[in-house]
């Protein structure tokens, strides 16, 4: 299946003064439609100016906003300013049609479904080359694009790390940390996504609330092409004998503090590119998912495809027990061998 979505519709359903209630941005009345106050982007820049935002509703396509600081992400994007789409794109770091499909679903948009058959339907006026160009742009946009921002105003030393056993330096190793700054992640632990070359391509941020969804992603980001902790790994040749294959961020990171070069694979399932990478930078793998039955179930297809590749082993965890609930010494009486 594949969705259809209006900009046009979405423009006319969304005004901007919904998109800045979403994100609580709390603006001051300068007149009858206009708005000023402090820019919400997540990366504004150091100017510490409170009035650099201007949003005017009921203008143009349900609003505009401009912000006049030099040192905002929007001038660094070549843009002063736009529309709610404009302003959704740039809050989420993601592309304007991404941001659509988000505003479609927070405010309960109409689209269209169109049925994808298994073999594409050629239009009189396309030739087969033209075909093949469009299936190859398709294959190519499966892609996790770098991020051209980083959040600021993360806590390194927030509680929540201390009870999960992650003290500040080794959140900051990893990046992760409390965000208190505005946007789709704000008031969630965030753990930065790097794709195996180093280059960060996603947020995931983790609620520590008991709010739902437990842990949100950029719209647009696959799970499935990347393996958490993987550019770390394989920075050190020593590292590239035998990689530990475990499904959370929080997992990773215990078994890695533990001594052991680790990767996560966001799940319970390996993702024919995460067998890839694995496959490619390293020569044996020992699978530690989690003890209840989706991990099981999850590490007897690891062993099975990655076992026909490389040596492949699967320690038994307890069931109901996953890789951080233990301690040092019971990790390395697993893994040690």
């Amino acid at each position: 299946m594949s969705t259809w979505i209006s900009f046009e519709e979405i423009k006319k359903a969304v005004s901007l003064e919904m998109v800045l209630n979403h994100y609580r941005v709390e603006l001051r009345k300068v007149s009858d439609t206009s708005h000023r106050g402090k820019c919400p982007l997540p990366m504004h820049g150091s100017e510490k100016s409170n009035a650099s935002f201007t949003a005017t509703f009921g203008k143009g396509v349900g609003g505009v906003w401009a912000c006049q600081s030099q040192s905002c992400v929007a001038a660094r994007n070549g843009k002063k300013g736009g529309n709610a789409l404009d302003l959704a794109a740039l809050m989420e770091g993601c592309t304007i049609r991404e941001a659509a499909a988000k505003l479609a679903e927070w405010f309960s948009v109409p689209t269209g479904e169109a049925e994808q058959s298994a073999t594409p339907v050629r239009k009189p006026e396309q030739q087969p080359a033209q075909l093949a160009s469009k299936e190859n742009q398709e294959s190519v946009e499966l892609v996790n694009k770098a991020l051209k921002f980083e959040l600021l105003g993360i806590d390194f030393a927030h509680g929540y790390l201390k009870s999960r056993g992650v003290d500040e330096a080794t959140a900051r190793t990893f990046g992760v940390g409390y965000f208190m700054g505005r946007g789709t992640m704000s008031n969630r632990l965030v753990v930065p996504i790097h794709c195996a070359s180093g280059d960060l391509v996603g947020y995931a941020g983790r609620a520590i609330d008991g709010s739902e969804p437990k842990y949100k992603f950029p719209a647009g980001f696959h799970k499935s092409l990347e393996l958490y902790n993987l550019h770390r790994t394989i920075r050190e040749a020593k590292h590239r004998q035998r990689i530990v294959v475990v499904e959370g961020f929080f997992d990773c990171i215990k078994v890695s503090a533990a001594g052991f070069p680790c990767v996560a694979l966001m799940g319970s399932s390996m993702s024919k590119v995460q067998e890839e990478l694995i496959f490619q930078h390293f020569k044996a793998a020992c699978i530690l998912l989690d003890g209840d039955e989706a991990g099981q179930l999850g590490a007897a297809d690891c062993v099975s495809r990655l076992g026909r590749r490389m040596w492949t082993c699967a320690p038994v965890l307890p069931e109901g027990e996953q890789p951080d609930m233990l301690s040092v010494e019971e990790i390395q009486a697993l893994l040690i061998r």
